[in-house]
């Protein structure tokens, strides 16, 4: 590619991928990146972009991006609602991720409450089968020492006799 041919230096989509953009200065990539620009600034941009025209205070576009017709005030005007509306964008995600946030807690059970009232589910079943088995065990050595009584005092009363 010609020199003449290049794009002019800028930000461009980054030629090895991703999402952030990389600096071209004309003849080369250098090492600088940023950020693509949100939406909230894209419409900025676009809205100060209109206010220029109809103010007449557009450069050609065939000018260098230096030698673009805007005061220092304008341009620091331009910066400031930039700014601001990133500031905004970013408050309102927060806001956003904190709602969520919030009703996610809300809605979801922990799981250790959960599993800790499946296992006492079973703990109480386990106590009630460990009880109902005593109580039988009880009431067969009853019925058994009886019966065994019973018998032994049947066999000396025929020994007796």
């Amino acid at each position: 590619m010609n020199v003449a041919d290049a794009p002019r230096p800028g930000w461009y989509p980054d030629p090895a991928g991703g999402v952030r953009l990389r600096w071209w200065d004309g003849t080369d990539w250098s090492d600088d990146y940023r950020s693509r620009p949100s939406v909230g600034q894209l419409l900025l941009a676009e809205k100060a972009w209109e206010a220029a025209q109809t103010a007449g205070r557009v450069a050609d576009p065939r000018l260098p991006p230096g030698a673009s017709g805007l005061s220092r005030a304008d341009t620091a005007e331009i910066i400031s609602q930039v700014r601001e509306a990133a500031r905004l964008e970013a408050e309102r995600a927060a806001d956003l991720f904190s709602q969520r946030a919030r009703t996610a807690t809300k809605e979801i059970q922990p799981l250790i409450t959960q599993y800790t009232s499946k296992i006492l589910r079973w703990i109480r079943i386990g106590a009630v089968i460990v009880v109902v088995l005593l109580v039988a065990w009880i009431l067969f050595q009853v019925i058994a020492q009886v019966s065994f009584f019973e018998w032994l005092g049947d066999r000396i009363d025929n020994i007796s006799e």
